[in-house]
């Protein structure tokens, strides 16, 4: 059982005067789902840890690599090989011995989605951009639950930020995603979703996205903006600071060009505009997987 009253006087005692002690009681209380512990996963779960949320439910089914310490906060060469949760619950427990968590090694699949969203307040998304399937998973199941969603993207320099309400737009909705549309259609809509305003493509090398390979630039100065807008939505959720603004309000902010924009997009989806920019993203991701 958690000691709220000591954790609050010792190591949260610095979050209180922008937090209340009751505030804080309210985050030690809280339980929230991560799925995903690499590049934006591992630091949300640190960011929040430190913020004083005490419970978590960690999913993810891989190990840490060399090619991950450029940006993804668990990778060290100490780590490389060893699985990514387990890396992630360790450093949780370094910051808060009094954390509980329950680690899903296998990821999150149809079969443990259930379990993964039990007793949760909030799921925050940290998988990898190209599984869209399972993020539809688990945004559509949060919300059949009740449960708030949000994810934050980083990209380029900056970040997008988008919160899903239970009781508002769907995930689909707003991404104007379908099953009758193949995977790359589903990532190009995804894509368009996230960033209405994509900054980052005026300096973006474009022969470094493999679509095929899966893989594109990223850099770590993004991952930790995502994870300050992803904490910063989580105290608004279950303190009632502030104001939450679900989609299809959205906030992006791209660093290097010093740029901030706070958006609306009608309609989500079915927007006009919006489905001229899937059109030309999706062009471009067929380009760049052939």
């Amino acid at each position: 059982m958690i000691d709220i009253g000591s954790l609050i006087d010792n190591e949260f005692s610095r979050n209180i005067g922008l937090l209340t002690e009751g505030e804080q009681a309210r985050l030690l209380n809280a339980k929230v789902a991560v799925a995903g512990a690499g590049g934006v996963g591992g630091i949300h779960l640190l960011t929040l840890a430190r913020l004083g949320v005490g419970k978590f439910n960690i999913a993810d089914l891989d190990v840490f690599e060399p090619v991950n310490i450029s940006r993804q906060f668990g990778a060290f060469h100490s780590t490389c090989g060893r699985h990514k949760a387990e890396v992630l619950a360790e450093m949780i427990r370094d910051i808060n011995p009094q954390a509980e968590i329950t680690l899903f090694p296998q990821g999150v699949s149809a079969e443990n989605i259930d379990d993964f969203l039990e007793g949760v307040e909030i799921l925050v998304d940290g998988i990898e951009f190209f599984e869209i399937e399972i993020r539809r998973l688990v945004f559509n199941r949060a919300r059949s639950k009740g449960i708030y969603a949000i994810t934050a993207a980083p990209l380029g320099f900056g970040a997008t930020l988008q919160v899903f309400s239970p009781q508002g737009m769907s995930f689909d909705d707003y991404f104007g995603i379908g099953d009758g549309m193949d995977e790359l259609e589903k990532l190009a809509a995804f894509a368009a979703g996230l960033a209405p305003r994509p900054y980052h493509l005026r300096y973006l090398d474009r022969r470094k996205v493999n679509v095929k390979e899966r893989k594109g630039p990223a850099v770590a100065p993004a991952c930790t903006l995502a994870a300050a807008l992803v904490a910063t939505e989580v105290v608004k959720i279950l303190t009632g600071k502030g104001t939450v603004r679900p989609v299809p309000h959205y906030l992006q902010i791209d660093m290097l060009l010093g740029k901030m924009h706070r958006g609306y997009v009608w309609g989500g989806g079915k927007n006009p505009l919006q489905r001229i920019v899937r059109h030309f993203v999706l062009k471009a991701m067929r380009q760049a997987s052939s």
